[in-house]
């Protein structure tokens, strides 16, 4: 995938200058702002979904799998 360097950008900027005008600019970059923010925010929600349904605890699977010991606190250790 290529990569978009500053002239790009700024032939983009002046091209949607020269379309939309000065007046309507603003109000074009904050709605794809807004845009871009939520499909951020939906993507994130899926994700967490699939990490959720993905997640592997320390619980055992099932009832062949024997369960993990607790690990000891090394302050109440006999000697």
């Amino acid at each position: 995938m290529p990569s978009i360097g500053p002239l790009e950008i700024m032939v983009v900027a002046v091209v949607a200058l020269i379309v939309f005008g000065p007046q309507r600019l603003p109000e074009i970059a904050r709605s794809i702002g807004r845009a871009l923010n939520e499909l951020k925010r939906q993507a994130d929600d899926i994700r967490s979904e699939f990490e959720a349904g993905l997640d592997i605890t320390d619980e055992p699977a099932g009832p062949d799998e024997p369960a993990k010991p607790k690990p000891e606190d090394p302050g109440t250790q006999e000697l």
